[in-house]
């Protein structure tokens, strides 16, 4: 039902970035594939992505290395065909399908400069909503 290429979006975060930047560079791309980073430095969570020159060079949830200073920003951009992997009425853990494309060099990369909002927890949708209502010329990691 869905169409041949689309978003995926973590249900627990509040994303406020670009969203049409993170199209344009998908369709550019060329790959299937695309994935949102953002420079987090363990900063609001465990950073789980090695990024250098725009692209991905690893990312991993469970084993961390210093090298990954940026992490997987819960939105990424999929044609359809690359979940042709999974087996029909099987789930797929999508960190799983985002490691089988780094490793075919088939994940693109766009680096966005907002941090994301966990709201999966009553202290991060408290920060959220403090967020949400400091004017928008003073909020934190706003691109002005």
């Amino acid at each position: 039902m869905l169409g041949e290429a689309f978003f995926v979006l973590y249900g627990d975060t509040y994303l406020p970035c670009d969203y049409r930047l993170v199209q344009d560079e998908f369709e550019k791309s060329g790959r299937p594939a695309l994935m949102a980073v953002f420079q987090n430095d363990n900063r609001w969570d465990r950073s789980n992505v090695e990024f250098a020159d725009g692209r991905i060079l690893a990312y991993d949830k469970r084993q961390w290395t210093p090298r990954m200073r940026h992490i997987d920003y819960g939105l990424g951009v999929f044609n359809r065909s690359v979940f042709q992997i999974v087996p029909d009425h099987q789930s797929c853990d999508l960190a799983t399908l985002y490691q089988h494309l780094v490793q075919r060099g088939e994940l693109a990369a766009c680096e966005v400069n907002q941090r994301f909002y966990e709201i999966g927890s009553i202290e991060g949708l408290e920060e959220t909503r403090r967020h949400l209502s400091t004017p928008c010329d003073r909020r934190e990691g706003t691109a002005r």
